[in-house]
């Protein structure tokens, strides 16, 4: 089972680039996907530990980050006003 596993992965990966490079693409969107990766992680991170709200903590999770990413600081807001709200 796991060896189908690591075949399915291998096999999106590979049809994955072919895709990526067939539509020379280039890499130019993974440098912007990690900025914004960094971007959002730093955000986040600037949240957590900058001491403007004590009793909040945003946990650096796929769900947190990708919510900042496409959202960008609203995004941060968004999730502080949840975290607020709710716990």
């Amino acid at each position: 089972m796991r060896l189908a596993a690591i075949g399915v992965m291998l096999l999106s990966l590979a049809l994955l680039l072919f895709i990526v490079f067939r539509k020379k693409l280039g890499l130019a969107w993974l440098s912007l996907f990690g900025t914004h990766l960094i971007l959002a992680s730093l955000a986040i991170y600037i949240v957590n530990f900058s001491g403007w709200i004590t009793e909040v903590y945003l946990p650096l999770n796929p769900a947190t980050i990708g919510a900042v990413m496409i959202l960008g600081l609203p995004g941060v807001l968004m999730l502080l006003g949840l975290r607020l709200t709710l716990f």
